[in-house]
């Protein structure tokens, strides 16, 4: 890419690429926020009237090898 801010970004650290993709992530997004809401409540009315496939916590678990 030859953006002129892609060379002043080859030359730092990567604790502060880290730390400026941090900041830059980190800002709120109202659009990304109401998206994410929306999907929830999707899904939550979706369980609520049995219309969602799942599974039980231990499936989880046993699928990522995380046994208690």
């Amino acid at each position: 890419m030859n953006h002129p801010i892609v060379s002043q970004i080859e030359i730092m650290s990567d604790a502060d690429k880290l730390q400026l993709v941090d900041i830059i992530l980190d800002q709120p997004d109202a659009d990304i926020d109401r998206w994410w809401a929306d999907g929830a409540k999707s899904r939550w009315n979706a369980y609520k009237e049995g219309k969602l496939e799942t599974v039980s916590y231990s499936q989880v678990m046993e699928k990522y090898c995380i046994v208690f």
